[in-house]
């Protein structure tokens, strides 16, 4: 009978220890889930607040401001046109010309973004 209370003694402080360690595991795991949900939401609010410096950025008035005074970029106009034939010769024009029957057909491209 002694063997068998010592038996049990042995069988529930193990128990008891497992359940002490079992719920240390599931409270740190718990800190850990909300420490990560707080980072989760700080990220998240750092990307919209980057999505929005990104629209603020990419505004056409400003990007034709920058275009102008770092890249010194300007509009296409026809008069810095030039139209190029089909034999690779190059026109260039002041005025669009005028389509003719006979000659090859014209392509206009912009001096801007040539290579």
């Amino acid at each position: 009978m002694a063997r068998l209370n010592l038996l049990l003694l042995i069988a529930v402080l193990g128990s008891a220890m497992y359940l002490v360690h079992t719920q240390y595991m599931s409270r740190q795991l718990f800190t850990e889930l909300h420490r990560v949900e707080l980072e989760t939401r700080r990220l998240e609010l750092d990307q919209d607040r980057l999505q929005v410096e990104k629209r603020a950025q990419a505004t056409p008035l400003r990007i034709e401001k920058l275009a102008k005074e770092q890249l010194k970029m300007r509009t296409a106009t026809p008069a810095i046109t030039q139209y190029v034939r089909q034999d690779g010769t190059v026109i260039p024009a002041v005025a669009a010309p005028a389509p003719s029957a006979t000659l090859p057909a014209q392509r206009p491209v912009s001096t801007r973004g040539a290579h």
